[in-house]
């Protein structure tokens, strides 16, 4: 397979955009997240429950594909999706966010590191205080729900 030769054109653009580009700004709600119960453990789920997630017994009530999406995009999407599942009284839900790029090719000029930037960030964004409200454990998915690739959220339940 030939690799595709990108044009003056295209650089040039390409280096404008990137020159141009500004990091996101992120604003913190004043509201703190809820407390964790003694009951439920450090990680706010009790032992059959992680053990059970970690097996790949619980099906998710909901998934969601933010592969394909620009960073905003995707911040906006996950926060609105999580925010509608918590409220739809979902427990587990299932958040693919890619394994970024697998063969952790050097030569490719997009890639800065060898984790896809979703896959950076997502973990990130979950600890935002509007979204630490809502989730009570999160963690990679088994294999056959997209290992590394993805995340499962354990919301809370509703107030």
């Amino acid at each position: 397979m030939s690799r595709r030769i990108t044009s003056d054109d295209e650089r040039k653009l390409f280096e404008q955009n990137f020159k141009e580009a500004r990091p996101l700004t992120v604003t913190m709600s004043k509201a703190s997240p809820r407390k964790r119960s003694a009951a439920s453990g450090p990680s706010g789920v009790n032992g059959a429950t992680e053990d059970r997630l970690r097996r790949g017994l619980l099906e998710p009530d909901a998934r969601i594909d933010l592969h394909g999406m620009t960073q905003t995009a995707a911040h906006r999407t996950l926060f609105a999706w999580l925010t509608t599942a918590h409220s739809r009284g979902h427990r587990l839900v299932l958040v693919i966010t890619g394994k970024g790029n697998p063969k952790n090719d050097e030569n490719a000029p997009w890639m800065m590191s060898d984790h896809g930037v979703l896959k950076q960030m997502v973990p990130r964004w979950l600890n935002e205080a509007e979204l630490a409200a809502l989730i009570a454990h999160s963690r990679p998915a088994h294999a056959k729900h997209g290992g590394e690739g993805a995340l499962y959220i354990y919301l809370r339940k509703k107030a």
